[in-house]
């Protein structure tokens, strides 16, 4: 991983998020990304996220010149952030004397800015909340609730992220803002459902992402990092048809597979069968995608998910297969590929039995005659039901036990109903200026 050609790609407090995680996880870019995390924290006002930063350094690296706390940095940043907070703080509370809802509205948006600058989530994500009761236009309420989404996503507060997300969809806006505006909604839902676990519904999302977004959602994810959550969402949640259809041949999603060609690829072995392609594809980027802040906790699952799935279709058109020609096919050996076909089979994914004596692995045998005859008599059953029915139905007609109503009360019927409806009156009612029928 080129770390600087990585951290380029973003911008604001993720860069320091970004760096502080790679610095803790990897023993090959701990020190670069530790000290790129200090200066990247003297940068902005966050002391707490300098302090971390320079706590971890001096675990891994204690000699460092960057691993001494500057405290006199500290102080005066301490000063400056309790002046300004109590400035804002006492314009707000001027504006609410003045009772002018639009200043109001304003005061808040900056003491939120304010606090979200300083690290003081919880605290920002009050103010951006209370800006609800003064918003006069939708574009309050548009701007109020992307606030909210950048400082929960922060947060990890997915289903504030979700419920914010939907709020801002159900906003009328004119048609080329909307479109602008689709690629943050969808990226930012898509992570939230991956976040969660969801992979097929953040497949849907991130699949339908606009390569629009560029760099304007640098602050959180980047089109690299679009390209590969949607395309290992896809791999665990689409079949080989739905690959093809929905991530290879996509006209939008092909733009973000261009810069992640490798997904391209491994994806296009899976379709084709080629399946310890893709496990080797995918093995190779393991290590830079447990370097990433939102992937690394999902990367097993993914992993895992993907390989059991590659395992069923490579089973699916035999009836009996020898462990060794799996263990081949997987790049594995025997033991290890019967250790994973047991638990798959345990927790039904796989259909199947293990002969251990011959070393094969057999389908469950099935009769599919018997599912042909089970259908043919259902079929004549029904059939059978309905040719009743209509042959009553027939006798009964022609022996005279229909039903119907006398012709003359139906045409009073319907007169009644069309001279009250001209008319106002009931028929039949007589006095001055009645009508009897």
């Amino acid at each position: 991983l080129d770390l600087e050609a990585y951290i380029a790609n973003y911008e604001g407090r993720t860069r320091f998020e970004r760096l502080l995680h790679i610095g803790r996880t990897s023993s090959y870019l701990h020190q670069e990304a530790l000290k790129g995390a200090v200066s990247e924290a003297k940068q902005g006002k966050d002391v707490g996220r300098y302090q971390i930063a320079v706590q971890f350094l001096q675990q891994y690296s204690p000699n460092d010149p960057d691993a001494v706390l500057d405290t006199a940095w500290i102080e005066t940043m301490s000063k400056q952030i309790k002046a300004e907070t109590d400035r804002l703080e006492f314009q707000l509370r001027g504006y609410k004397n003045n009772l002018i809802k639009e200043s109001i509205r304003m005061g808040n948006e900056d003491l939120g800015n304010y606090y979200h600058s300083v690290g003081e989530l919880p605290a920002a994500f009050k103010a951006y909340s209370r800006m609800r009761d003064y918003c006069t236009t939708p574009r309050h309420i548009f701007d109020m609730c992307m606030r909210l989404v950048m400082v929960a996503i922060e947060q990890g507060n997915w289903m504030a992220v979700q419920s914010n997300i939907m709020k801002i969809r159900n906003i009328q806006q004119k048609p080329e803002e909307e479109a602008k505006l689709q690629p943050f909604l969808y990226a930012s839902m898509g992570l939230a459902q991956l976040a969660s676990g969801n992979y097929t519904e953040a497949a849907t999302s991130f699949l339908q992402t606009d390569p629009s977004l560029g760099s304007q959602f640098n602050t959180v994810l980047s089109s690299n990092d679009i390209a590969v959550y949607g395309a290992l969402c896809a791999l665990v949640s689409m079949d080989r048809n739905g690959l093809q259809s929905k991530v290879l041949e996509s006209s939008s999603f092909r733009n973000f597979l261009e810069i992640e060609p490798h997904l391209r690829r491994a994806i296009s072995f899976f379709c084709n069968s080629k399946y310890s392609q893709c496990l080797e594809i995918l093995e190779a980027y393991k290590p830079d995608y447990l370097l990433d802040i939102y992937l690394h906790r999902h990367i097993a699952k993914l992993y895992q998910e993907v390989r059991s799935k590659s395992i069923v279709q490579y089973f699916i058109p035999f009836s009996t297969v020898g462990l060794s020609s799996m263990a081949n096919a997987f790049v594995t050996d025997e033991a290890s590929i019967a250790e994973e076909l047991v638990d798959m089979i345990k927790r039904g994914i796989l259909e199947a039995r293990i002969d251990t004596q011959n070393r094969l692995l057999t389908a469950k045998a099935t009769n599919p005659r018997s599912g042909v005859h089970r259908s043919a008599l259902t079929m004549a059953k029904n059939y059978e039901r309905t040719a009743r029915l209509r042959l009553m139905r027939m006798n009964m007609l022609n022996a005279g036990l229909e039903v119907r109503a006398p012709k003359a009360e139906l045409d009073y019927a319907q007169l009644s109903d069309v001279f009250s409806r001209r008319t106002g009156m009931r028929p039949g009612v007589s006095g001055a200026g009645g009508v009897r029928m």
